[in-house]
């Protein structure tokens, strides 16, 4: 991994999202079909609210039946490490390894409200030491 390297330099923008009143199940069904770890959970102005994970969905299944009925708000984290766009790499590695997490979310900071532009995760990290090694 390049020295150095920003958020901004090393990673495409975009996210997958759904907002707190989705069921899980439409939830699972979207992580499935995007072939992606977790969706961010957006509020309807597009601020941030939380993430909802494959982890915290195999909780609720787990601990509910009606599980596929119930809201995203019951289940995401709304605990969210954030990163902004100029974040160095290497410091996005070290919250990911402090916190024991596996994304943060790049936001942009307007106003008060902090609108998520894009996800780092470990994954983003194993592609980059691949692709800087085969240099």
């Amino acid at each position: 991994m390049r020295k150095g390297r920003t958020v901004l330099e090393a990673k495409r923008y975009g996210i997958y999202s759904c907002s707190r009143q989705m069921t899980l199940m439409g939830a699972a069904r979207e992580i499935l079909e995007r072939d992606v770890s977790a969706l961010v959970v957006v509020e309807e102005d597009g601020a941030l609210a939380g993430v909802i994970s494959r982890t915290d969905l195999l909780r609720a299944c787990t601990e509910r039946e009606d599980w596929p009925v119930q809201s995203v708000a019951a289940y995401m984290s709304q605990d969210v490490v954030t990163v902004s766009p100029q974040t160095p790499l290497c410091e996005v590695a070290d919250l990911l390894l402090q916190n024991h997490i596996h994304r943060v979310i790049v936001v942009r900071t307007e106003g008060d409200k902090a609108r998520p532009v894009a996800v780092v995760s470990d994954g983003d990290f194993i592609y980059h030491m691949v692709k800087d090694g085969a240099e």
